[in-house]
């Protein structure tokens, strides 16, 4: 569900399509958009508070077989939000396709690489504080 929450609405188009047969589903809830608290902590250790509020859109399908899938999403992607309950619903069967389980790896690869980036990114403006006090 992690991994369909974050992929960007292109791939998950491209996984329903690598279905065959393409499923046919209808609305159990949604997809609709709303707004969620999200709550922190100091390092991770000391009391919550309320951090904010996010949007979010969510959704929740049935396929004609019966499974049922949901998704909740980061945004208002609406769209995305139901073709990932779908998703969600076909990853429910008794033998995962081999096109939505190479679609998945996919996605998560991409999720990796995203996040790699970031880090080396981020990484290379990290100031050593205390190298620049020796050199004064």
């Amino acid at each position: 569900m992690a991994t369909l929450a974050r992929a960007p609405r292109e791939r998950l188009e491209a996984a329903i399509a690598s279905l065959a047969p393409t499923p046919q589903w209808e609305r159990l809830r949604g997809p609709e958009a709303g707004m969620v608290m999200v709550r922190g902590r100091m390092g991770s250790v000391g009391g919550a508070f309320n951090l904010g509020e996010m949007t979010v859109a969510r959704c929740a399908v049935r396929l004609d077989d019966g499974r049922v899938g949901h998704a909740y999403r980061a945004g208002r992607d609406l769209r995305a939000a139901e073709l990932a309950a779908v998703l969600d619903a076909c990853a429910l069967g008794p033998g995962l396709p081999a096109s939505l389980a190479a679609a998945l790896a996919a996605m998560d690869a991409a999720e990796d690489a995203a996040r790699d980036d970031r880090s080396r990114r981020a990484a290379a403006t990290r100031v050593d504080f205390y190298g620049m006090v020796r050199m004064g």
